[in-house]
C-alpha cells in the first residue's frame, strides 16, 4: 500500500487552495472547448491531482480539528463544502478528458459559448501595446476591464493562474475571462484593435441542435450562478438566498430533462450522432456544478453552525464575494446596469441586489438601482474597491 506524505496546514488554506482550483479548473474546462486545446484540458487534469491530494488534507484535518460534538458538527460542515469543491473539480476533469478523447463538440457550442454571461477570450500581445512589459498586477486588468487573465501561452509553454507580479511580453497569448465589453477592451490594449465578434453561422445541422446549444449555455450561466449564491447564502448566514439556490437547482433538474429530450428529436435529423455526446456531457457537468452548489447551501438549511474561519476562506480566496449598499450621493443611483457597465469597469460580476425588500437574482442589463439598493457581486478585491467607490463609500466606511 502506498504511503501518503501528510503536511501540516492549516484547515483555512486547505479549504481556500480547494475553492480557488475548482474555479479555475471549470475555467480552463471551458477553455479547452471553445479553443480545442489538448494542452489546456492536460492542466486541468494536472490540477485535478492537486485537488486529490487537498481533499486528503481536508479530511485528516477535519478529524484532529473535533474534540467535542459542536466542533465536530462545524467541522462537518466545512468538509461538505470541501466535497462540493471536489466535486466540481471531479466534473471539470471529466469534460477535459473528453477533449483528450477528440469528443466532437458541435460548431454552434463554440460559436454560442461567447455568448455567455462570462466569456472566455484569446488575444496576442502586440509590441508596443498597453499591455507589452507590464505585470498584472501594475495593470489591475480585472478592474480596469473586468477581464481576468486565467492563462497565458508563452512560446511552447503555459502559465496557468498567473499571480499580481506575472509579467507580460509581446507574443504572449492570454486567456481572460469576463464580460463581452471586457474582451473588446483587452484586445485593445493588446494593440490587436476591435475584438473579434462571432456572428451566428449555419453549419448545416438540424435547428434542434441550436435549441439545445442555447439551453446548454443557459445551464452554464445559471450552475454558476447558484455556487457564487451558494457560497453568498453561508458567507451571510442568508437562509433566503439558500432557498434561491435551491430551487435553481430543482430547474437544472428540468433543464435537463428538457435537454435529453431535445438531443434525442436532434438524432433523429443528423447522420453522425458522435457530437450530440458531448453535448450530453456538457449538460451533466453543468448539473453537477449546480448540485455542488446545492450541497453546500445544504449546511445553512440543516443549521449547522458556520464557523467564523468560513467567512476568511470566502473572504482570501482569488475570488471574493461582497455585499455592497448604494449610497445616495453615489452615480450609480439611477443607473441600469447596462448603463454602468460595472462587469467592465471593476471585474464584479453582480449575482443579485435586493431592492426594496425584493431579490432580483441574475439581474438583466435593464434593471435600474436606487439609493440604499444591496448588490451581491463576485470579482477580484481590487475590483471590490472600485465598486465602493462607485457605491458611494469607501471601503472603511463599508465596514
Amino acid at each position: 500500500m502506498m504511503e501518503r506524505e501528510y503536511q501540516p496546514v492549516s484547515f483555512k488554506d486547505v479549504l481556500i487552495e480547494m475553492k480557488d482550483i475548482s474555479e479555475l479548473m471549470v475555467d480552463l474546462s471551458y477553455s479547452a472547448i471553445l479553443f480545442d486545446s489538448k494542452e489546456v484540458a492536460l492542466e486541468v487534469i494536472n490540477l485535478e491531482e492537486s485537488m486529490n491530494k487537498l481533499v486528503y488534507q481536508a479530511r485528516i484535518q477535519s478529524m484532529l480539528g473535533a474534540r467535542r460534538l459542536d466542533e465536530a458538527e462545524a467541522m462537518s460542515g466545512l468538509l461538505q463544502v470541501a466535497e462540493a469543491a471536489e466535486k466540481i473539480a471531479n466534473s471539470a476533469s471529466d469534460v477535459a478528458k473528453l477533449i483528450l478523447k477528440e469528443v466532437r463538440f458541435p460548431a454552434e457550442l463554440k460559436w454560442v459559448l461567447p455568448e455567455a454571461e462570462e466569456v472566455v477570450a484569446r488575444v496576442v500581445v502586440d509590441p508596443g501595446s498597453d499591455l507589452d512589459g507590464q505585470t498584472l498586477g501594475g495593470l489591475k486588468l480585472q478592474s480596469t476591464s473586468g477581464m481576468q487573465v486565467i492563462a497565458i501561452r508563452r512560446g511552447r509553454g503555459w502559465i496557468y493562474d498567473p499571480g499580481k507580479e506575472t509579467g507580460i511580453a509581446a507574443g504572449d497569448i492570454l486567456l481572460a475571462k469576463g464580460p463581452e465589453g471586457g474582451a473588446e477592451l483587452l484586445s485593445r490594449m493588446a494593440g490587436a484593435g476591435e475584438y473579434p465578434r462571432r456572428e451566428p453561422r449555419s453549419t448545416g445541422t438540424p435547428g434542434d441542435i441550436g435549441r439545445v446549444v442555447k439551453l446548454i449555455i443557459e445551464m452554464k450561466n445559471i450552475s454558476e450562478l447558484t455556487v457564487g449564491l451558494a457560497y453568498t447564502s453561508l458567507l451571510f448566514n442568508n437562509k433566503e438566498v439558500a432557498h434561491e439556490v435551491v430551487a435553481l437547482d430543482a430547474g437544472m433538474d428540468d433543464m435537463r430533462y428538457d435537454l435529453d429530450l431535445w438531443i434525442l428529436e436532434a438524432a433523429k435529423k443528423i447522420d453522425d450522432v458522435k457530437e450530440l455526446r458531448g453535448l450530453l456531457y456538457m449538460s451533466s457537468f453543468a448539473e453537477a456544478i449546480s448540485n455542488a452548489g446545492r450541497a453546500i447551501v445544504d449546511v445553512l438549511l440543516r443549521d449547522i453552525e458556520v464557523p467564523p474561519v468560513f467567512k476568511k476562506i470566502v473572504r482570501e480566496s482569488d475570488e471574493i464575494i461582497t455585499r455592497i449598499t448604494v449610497g445616495t450621493a453615489s452615480p450609480l443611483v439611477g443607473r441600469t446596469l447596462k448603463e454602468a457597465t460595472l462587469g467592465t469597469v471593476t471585474g464584479m460580476v453582480v449575482l443579485a441586489i435586493k431592492s426594496r425588500d425584493r431579490w432580483i437574482y441574475r439581474p438583466g442589463k435593464n434593471v435600474c438601482l436606487r439609493s440604499g439598493d444591496i448588490i451581491i457581486a463576485k470579482g477580484r478585491r481590487d475590483g471590490e474597491c472600485r465598486l465602493y467607490e462607485l457605491a458611494g463609500f469607501t471601503r472603511d466606511q463599508s465596514e
